[in-house]
């Protein structure tokens, strides 16, 4: 590892070496939501005092916050001197013009810029299934390619977030993509931990839907898989990995998030830690929008902290990052060729 990345990657980790890093990148989807709270016009200024408030706050408690450069700029500067910043590279959303939710990344922003605005690290969202057509995952192959060269470029890590959808449009929440699920998130794990893409960290789903494991205290009541078998399908998509991965929240509530990472503690896969967003937050939205941003700084204090507390208890069991390499800490894998 350059010197540049390793120190990205101490500057968002714990001093274990494990990942216990807040999501504030939200940018369509949170405006949504706190204008469907509201019930009027959200403006810049509100989108930037809402990260700012869960910034302050919640980052005394993680080992970084991943924020976006359209309204997390200033917000990262409330940061806790514990915690390192990463930055999102990508547009919100995807191209719905063409099928195969195809990214792109902001237009007035490069690697070299989100570094010189104080990224340790650079984090990409991708929508992405092994299940789609080859044109559309071709595109997307090269597309994380160019991102990885100009990261070594810059040296400066690289994470990359993928999400599985179905190609056929149909329901993702629902129990007939729960049972493909598994296999699309160890088949884009085994894709992306290729040396050619130049990724570090992989952010990945949780490769089971917590809501279909029966006597899951978040079942609802149809099995897509027992508890053996969701516990297999943690085994399968860690053993694809040749380099960290973390897990993401997805949007669930917290005590869904929190019950997924003990059954990946429970499956004794080595993963490196979280990037949790709206498990910790997103109850606060309808606070801040009939209230105002003193009340939610309260909420945030307290729900909001007990809420990332619950997280942090169960990152006891993940493994520090450097592990995946086979090194016994990170400055043993630094290297100036």
């Amino acid at each position: 590892m350059t010197p540049g990345k390793l120190a990205g990657m101490k500057a968002v980790s714990t001093a274990a070496g494990t990942i216990g890093a807040a999501a504030m990148d939200q940018r369509g989807s949170l405006k949504k939501a706190l204008a469907k709270a509201s019930g009027g016009e959200v403006t810049d200024a509100m989108m930037e005092e809402f990260k700012g408030a869960v910034t302050e706050v919640l980052t005394p408690h993680a080992s970084a916050i991943l924020l976006d450069p359209q309204w997390g700029i200033a917000p990262s500067r409330k940061r806790s001197a514990n915690a390192g910043l990463l930055l999102a590279y990508e547009q919100s959303g995807y191209d719905n013009t063409r099928p195969g939710r195809l990214p792109d990344l902001l237009s007035h922003w490069s690697v070299r810029r989100l570094k010189e605005a104080g990224a340790d690290c650079v984090k990409v969202l991708l929508y992405y299934t092994p299940f789609d057509t080859s044109d559309v995952n071709e595109e997307k192959h090269a597309w994380v390619e160019r991102i990885g060269d100009e990261c070594r470029t810059n040296d400066i890590p690289f994470f990359l977030e993928f999400v599985g959808y179905d190609p056929a449009g149909g329901d993702e929440k629902g129990a007939e993509f729960a049972r493909v699920k598994p296999r699309v998130v160890a088949a884009s794990m085994a894709e992306f931990t290729q040396d050619r893409y130049g990724v570090d960290v992989m952010k990945v789903e949780v490769p089971v839907n917590m809501k279909f494991v029966e006597g899951a205290r978040s079942f609802s009541g149809e099995a897509a898989y027992t508890r053996a078998e969701a516990l297999d399908h943690f085994r399968a998509a860690a053993a694809a990995a040749t380099r960290p991965f973390i897990y993401l929240s997805a949007g669930v509530s917290n005590g869904e998030f929190t019950e997924s990472l003990e059954l990946a503690a429970e499956s004794g896969v080595s993963w490196a830690g979280v990037l949790c967003g709206r498990a910790t937050w997103k109850d606060g939205i309808p606070v801040y929008a009939r209230e105002g941003v003193g009340a939610f700084r309260r909420w945030l204090e307290s729900e909001g902290v007990e809420n990332i507390g619950n997280v942090n208890e169960r990152l006891t069991r993940a493994r520090p990052w450097f592990d995946a390499f086979g090194a016994a800490s990170a400055d043993a894998l630094l290297t100036t060729a």
